[in-house]
């Protein structure tokens, strides 16, 4: 099927069904990250990028991460991530420690509370996920669609350029 031969007018585009399968994803994606961002937000004080960064620290475990790692991560510039970590920091969620391998660098690492915080927002955050994400699909196509969408996923980072 060769879908760009297809169009040749605005209303051909708007209705081409890989251009609305796409949207229909973007579109859903951006519903469910607003959802469940708003009840991270109203539950456990902390915005959805915070709870994302705070995953992100919990799977590096100690020593922590670099402010390059963490924009890497986060698709976020570094200055993004710094502003990011610093809003955490006064939060209490997080620190900044020296590099052991690097006594010129600076790692962040999760503190106690931010580990609490994340167990708590995780916890919400599943359960939310259950309630919007699978139980509007049939059961018999939801563990298929999550392996379909870590392979999308992967495939997309591997396209993306390595930040500065």
């Amino acid at each position: 099927m060769d879908e760009q031969r297809q169009i040749t007018t605005a209303q051909e585009a708007a209705d081409n069904a890989l251009v609305l399968a796409f949207g229909r994803l973007q579109g859903a994606a951006n519903r469910l990250e607003y959802i469940l961002g708003r009840k991270i937000e109203e539950e456990c004080g902390i915005s959805h990028l915070m709870y994302e960064a705070l995953l992100i620290l919990g799977r590096a475990g100690d020593p922590g991460l670099s402010m390059r790692a963490i924009s890497q991560e986060q698709v976020l510039s570094t200055g993004g991530a710094t502003r990011l970590v610093d809003r955490m920091e006064a939060a209490g969620l997080v620190r900044r420690v020296t590099d052991p391998n690097d006594g010129r660098g600076r790692l962040v690492r999760l503190t106690p509370l931010g580990e609490e915080t994340a167990v708590r927002a995780s916890r919400l955050h599943v359960e939310n996920i259950k309630r919007y994400f699978l139980e509007p699909l049939p059961p018999s196509h939801r563990e298929r669609f999550a392996e379909d969408l870590r392979i999308l996923s992967r495939s997309a980072r591997d396209f993306l350029p390595l930040l500065p």
